[in-house]
């Protein structure tokens, strides 16, 4: 059988205790890897004098997929966000978070299955122009979208709606009041919508999208929409299902993909035994499914639900007293 070989970054804080975990569980499924390990975030600081050095985006490049632990990036001026620096370097234009309810968890509902899809490089998280007058007083930014970008996202949700049988598309906006940027983002999804007349297309301001997730998440499906946005109401369908431990994301570009859990690194409890991994394994779910190995990506899914379910071996955070360790072999037992 052959190996295909994916690139590891430990991360910061926790990073190493789940990214241990999550290869652990990979390795037991039979998944055949081999991993090349590389730095970054403030370990990378530590040992090579910067965030992001060059062998390691080598690596990115070279490997079909990235497995990613949280990154710290230091506060304060001159360091821009590592996730944003990495998304633009590889043009991973696509940020795929999906939520669902898994049984045992202290979620408010039990019947959230909603993916959202977040435009990742352009928006107001491009950092395009970023001013500061010079008295402090007035701050300034710019939003970028282009029709190329918002064409690229949509068809994008799209065609992950229909490989993944899902009835409905929701493109999410503001053009209400944006009538420049969001307008060009809605007309454009209007215009790919009409592509694809198997799926339901609807649209919703944003606004009142977040007040009808927290009232009735069933009604939504596949999400498509700007990059704040995206981040936002992805944030928001994760507390839905039990906060950020249980959220994972894909950043998809043409050529390569890194797979990460969204929370962060959360030094207070890092090499206590006490972090939960689940947000990683399911982004590794998430990397085995782009991989073209649903099958064992479907094996850990259920290893994982039925261990949750189970509850007599979780972590804390999940209502349990077992440690990352013995929480990862329960669910390898599962495997």
């Amino acid at each position: 059988m052959s190996t295909t070989t994916i690139t590891v970054i430990p991360g910061d804080g926790i990073g190493p205790d789940i990214v241990e975990a999550t290869l652990k569980v990979l390795d037991a499924a039979g998944c055949n890897f081999t991993y090349d390990h590389a730095d970054a975030g403030l370990a990378a600081l530590e040992k090579h004098g910067e965030l992001m050095p060059q062998s390691t985006l080598a690596l990115i490049e070279k490997n079909p997929a990235t497995l990613k632990g949280p990154l710290t990036t230091p506060i304060g001026t001159g360091f821009t966000s590592i996730n944003v620096s990495l998304r633009k370097q590889f043009n991973l234009y696509a940020n795929v978070r999906p939520v669902l309810s898994l049984k045992g968890t202290q979620a408010r509902y039990d019947n959230v299955d909603i993916i959202t899809v977040r435009e990742n490089t352009e928006g107001m998280y491009s950092g395009a122009g970023q001013v500061m007058s010079e008295d402090g007083l007035i701050a300034e930014a710019k939003s970028i979208i282009t029709r190329e970008g918002a064409e690229r996202i949509c068809t994008f949700a799209y065609e992950l709606a229909r490989k993944e049988g899902r009835k409905k598309v929701t493109a999410v906006h503001k053009a209400n009041i944006m009538k420049t940027t969001s307008g060009l983002f809605l007309q454009v999804a209007r215009e790919v919508a009409e592509r694809y007349p198997d799926i339901q297309s609807e649209e919703m301001i944003v606004d009142a999208t977040c007040m009808k997730l927290v009232m009735d998440p069933s009604q939504f499906d596949v999400m498509v929409t700007t990059n704040l946005f995206g981040d936002i109401l992805s944030d928001l369908c994760a507390g839905l299902v039990g906060g950020l431990g249980m959220a994972p994301g894909a950043n998809i570009g043409a050529n390569s993909a890194i797979f990460e859990a969204v929370h962060g690194s959360a030094p207070d409890i890092a090499g206590q035994d006490l972090a939960n991994p689940t947000a990683l394994i399911l982004g590794a779910i998430q990397m085995l499914e782009y991989l073209g190995m649903a099958d064992k990506a479907a094996a850990i899914r259920t290893a994982v639900q039925a261990t949750i379910a189970a509850g007599e071996c979780v972590t804390k955070d999940l209502g349990g007293n077992a440690g990352t360790k013995a929480f990862t072999d329960a669910i390898i037992a599962r495997l």
